[in-house]
């Protein structure tokens, strides 16, 4: 059964109702796989495998019955360890809130059972969700299946890894940079970054925090395209008050044919060092797109300013974040942003001016924001997607010393800043843009590479096509050696 494994969510939900496949057998060849393969990655943290095979059974005697729950009617899957789901610790890997263990399961959590899933387990997150990598001193550290030297990427890293290696069948995480989209990237899976505001986030807080954060989005990752269509299904859609007076219609797209679809390709940029290796992957394919008939423009751009974008992404991303800073921390913040030259936009300068600005300040960028919004709807009037890279480079070798800002990685031979890499992250993530990640194959140096899929404002479905017409053509989701 080890091939059960690996097989999409909507391939096993259809064995299931087919009944070729009993929910709890499913689930307990997960469990037994975890039990065998998550030592090794540290991907799954938090289990709850008695009241999973209670709800697996009760799902194969639904099934007697004729009763079908949805459409992943006995799948079983995990979710990052951010989202709340009762009876289970909610830690976003934080010491202090070990015992911390949630009362209610988050909105997310909630639509996926509705939609008939097993929930079985929680995923490793970086501290707060802040990093490209998946440690932290309450569970430790998460490694890639790929190499277990390497990142698989965060903040949704344990999902991406339990994910590639066949420990779960689908998964939920969580993206104000790139923490769906990167950690696909490096472990080779789906994910998707929905249009803002699409999916609630209701229930994926820390202790006591309603508001939702300026930015992030949570969505779906997985081992196919549909399975990312599917699961997008499930999570959008007005929540709590907003339920009672507005529904969600996201524009449908039932483009199937490669020349149907004009995009743009943009795989470098000054703002971000590209390695060469990922570089030649993410061209080859493209130009396989090209020889099937898909319209594609090396030289189409929205009429922005790409360094002001990171800019202004870096200020508002980090005022959405500052909230988490203690008096002190703030306090320091404040005194480095008194003493910074104007012209200083490093990384460290503009979080300080970022944390520590007034809210005038920030209204003002939020109307910057708003026409460089008009811009992209402007581009996405003539053009159907922008594809360009998930990050800089593929999977880094774990670093855990020193702060996030200070440390590097190798491109090309040389060392660069690690944030850089948020220029990708934030090319649409600042717009509320959707943005798909599809596994399209090994670099040259034997690791995963994602190309990014950006669509228009509320245009998921079309970015999600795209995606399928992708796996169909050339190619999706490859299993790691060494997890039959």
């Amino acid at each position: 059964m080890a091939d059960i494994a690996f097989l999409p969510a909507t391939d096993l939900a259809a064995r299931i109702r087919e009944r070729r496949l009993g929910c709890r057998e499913l689930l307990d060849h997960l469990l037994d796989r975890v039990e065998r393969y998550n030592p090794r990655l540290n991907a799954i943290v938090a289990l709850d495998a008695e009241r999973a095979q209670a709800r697996a059974d009760a799902a194969d005697a639904a099934l007697t019955r004729g009763d079908l729950w949805g459409p992943l009617h006995g799948v079983p899957m995990t979710f990052k360890e951010s989202y709340d789901i009762e009876g289970l610790p909610t830690t976003w890997g934080l010491p202090d809130l070990a015992g911390n263990v949630a009362k209610h399961d988050s909105t997310v959590v909630r639509r996926m059972r509705n939609a008939g899933a097993v929930v079985f387990g929680k995923t490793n997150v970086p501290v707060l969700l802040a990093d490209w990598q998946s440690y932290n001193p309450v569970y430790g550290t998460t490694n890639n299946p790929w190499d277990v030297s390497r990142t698989p990427g965060g903040s949704s890293g344990g999902s991406a890894a339990a994910l590639a290696a066949g420990l779960t069948a689908l998964e939920a995480g969580s993206d104000i940079g790139a923490s769906i989209r990167n950690p696909a990237h490096y472990c080779g899976v789906y994910g998707h970054k929905p249009t803002y505001g699409v999916v609630p986030p209701r229930g994926h807080a820390t202790p006591g925090v309603l508001a939702p954060t300026d930015i992030s989005a949570v969505g779906p990752l997985a081992r196919s395209a549909e399975d990312l269509e599917v699961a997008l299904n499930a999570m959008a859609g007005a929540d709590g008050h907003d339920a009672e007076c507005w529904r969600l219609e996201l524009p449908a797209d039932a483009r199937t044919e490669a020349r149907d679809f004009r995009v743009a390709v943009m795989l470098a940029d000054p703002n971000c060092a590209q390695d060469d290796t990922l570089t030649a992957k993410l061209q080859d394919t493209v130009d396989a797109l090209a020889r099937l008939g898909v319209t594609v423009s090396d030289t189409a751009r929205p009429a922005i300013d790409t360094t002001e974008s990171h800019r202004l992404y870096i200020q508002l991303l980090r005022a959405a974040t500052s909230g988490r800073l203690s008096d002190g921390d703030l306090q320091q913040q404040r005194d480095l942003a008194a003493g910074l030259e104007g012209d200083d936009h490093g990384y460290v300068a503009m979080v300080a001016r970022a944390v520590t600005m007034g809210h005038r300040d920030w209204l003002r960028a939020n109307e910057r924001r708003t026409h460089l919004r008009a811009a992209w709807a402007t581009f996405f009037t003539e053009w159907d997607l922008l594809l360009c890279p998930t990050a800089a480079s593929t999977a880094f070798p774990h670093q855990q010393e020193g702060h996030r800002h200070e440390r590097r990685i190798v491109v090309n031979g040389h060392p660069e800043p690690t944030v850089d890499q948020l220029f990708w992250a934030g090319l649409s993530s600042l717009v509320y843009l959707p943005s798909t990640v599809v596994p399209v194959g090994l670099a040259r140096d034997g690791l995963p590479s994602g190309l990014q899929i950006v669509a228009g404002h509320g245009r998921d479905r079309t970015a999600l096509a795209f995606a399928k017409l992708m796996e169909k053509e050339i190619g999706g989701f490859v299993q790691p050696p060494g997890y039959e």
